[in-house]
This record gives structure tokens, C-alpha cells and sequence, in this order.
């Protein structure tokens, strides 16, 4: 990958952990009894964190493979 493609999976990874943030701490009604229900949004978090990190795992061995083709 290009240095530019790299940069941009890093920056989309970091927005999705910031959304996940406010999806994981969104508190839905107040009058609801059951704990998961009053937080509807942490599934789409939980998944926003999973795709976040394979996109920064993916960008950082494509860069830790081209400086290492650099050295040699």
C-alpha cells in the first residue's frame, strides 16, 4: 500500500474508535430495567472497535513491510 493509503486507514480507525465512544456511552430511556436496553448503541460500538482495529492492524504491517523493504 501507499504511504497515503496508510495514513488515510489510521485516520478512519481513529474516527471509528471516537464514534464507538459516544455509541458505547449513549444511555438511552431512563425508566428501563434492563441494563442492555438502556444502552441500545453498544453493539454497533463493539463492531465500530472490531472493523477500527483490523483496519489499523492492516495498516501497520503494510507499513512495517515496506520500511523493512526499505532497509534492505
Amino acid at each position: 500500500m501507499k504511504f497515503k493509503t496508510e495514513v488515510f486507514l489510521l485516520a478512519l480507525s481513529i474516527t471509528l474508535f471516537v464514534v464507538s465512544v459516544i455509541f458505547y456511552g449513549y444511555h438511552g430511556s431512563e425508566n428501563l430495567s434492563i441494563n442492555w436496553a438502556a444502552y441500545p448503541y453498544r453493539g454497533y460500538a463493539l463492531a465500530f472497535v472490531g472493523f477500527g482495529s483490523a483496519l489499523m492492524v492492516t495498516a501497520s504491517l503494510s507499513y512495517q513491510k515496506r520500511s523493512k523493504n526499505l532497509l534492505q
